[in-house]
């Protein structure tokens, strides 16, 4: 459920606004971020769902998406979703999402820590290694024992509806995701239980 509304931020004046990169000789600018710059800047946006994702591989909500998922998708679904901010936020732009979180709400972001997972850290060339999750396991045991692929793993399961929902309208498409993900989240409770012994095999 939402807890606050997302804020205006008048003086930051690319607010909401559709994200883009540059990569020049000294680096990419506007966002700062080559890969990002691979993946959208050149070749454009498309929409879809943006889901989150436990370390447990269980989604904890999803949202469509108009023109390709930005940082301003995550940064509003957090702000607006999460009544304390979650200790860490494991992303394959976190490079670039923990600076647009700490320039609009830095009190709220303040303990949150933005880390890119060992999949996508390739290619990220440009950035510092402080936003790898691999920089702090050897020192973490908290984090060493984080699967920072989960999301991955959740959103290959949500390429099974990619097609169905192509011709669906976009009511009927966020009910199918929904029924799709409820039933996803119940088959991976149900598998997480038996793990812990929590629940008898038949």
């Amino acid at each position: 459920p939402r807890v606050r509304l997302r804020p205006e931020y008048p003086l930051l004046p690319t607010d909401q606004k559709v994200d883009r990169a540059v990569v020049t000789e000294t680096g990419a600018g506007g966002i700062g971020c080559n890969k990002f710059y691979e993946t959208y800047g050149k070749r454009g946006q498309t929409g879809g769902l943006m889901a989150a994702w436990c370390t447990h591989c269980v989604c904890l909500g999803f949202h469509c998406i108009p023109k390709g998922e930005g940082r301003n998708d995550v940064f509003s679904a957090l702000f607006t979703r999460w009544a304390k901010p979650p200790k860490v936020v494991i992303y394959d732009f976190a490079c670039a999402l923990g600076p647009y979180c700490m320039m609009r709400e830095p009190k709220f972001f303040g303990e949150t820590r933005f880390l890119i997972d060992g999949f996508h850290a390739k290619g990220h060339t440009r950035c510092t290694k402080a936003c790898f999750i691999s920089a702090y396991k050897k020192n973490s045991p908290e984090l060493a024992a984080v699967n920072s692929s989960a999301a991955e793993c959740g959103n290959g399961g949500l390429l099974k509806i990619r097609r169905p929902l192509s011709y669906m309208s976009q009511r009927h498409a966020i009910t199918y995701a929904y029924t799709y993900l409820a039933t996803w989240n119940r088959d991976r409770r149900i598998s997480q239980a038996r793990k812990e012994g929590k629940l008898s095999t038949l």
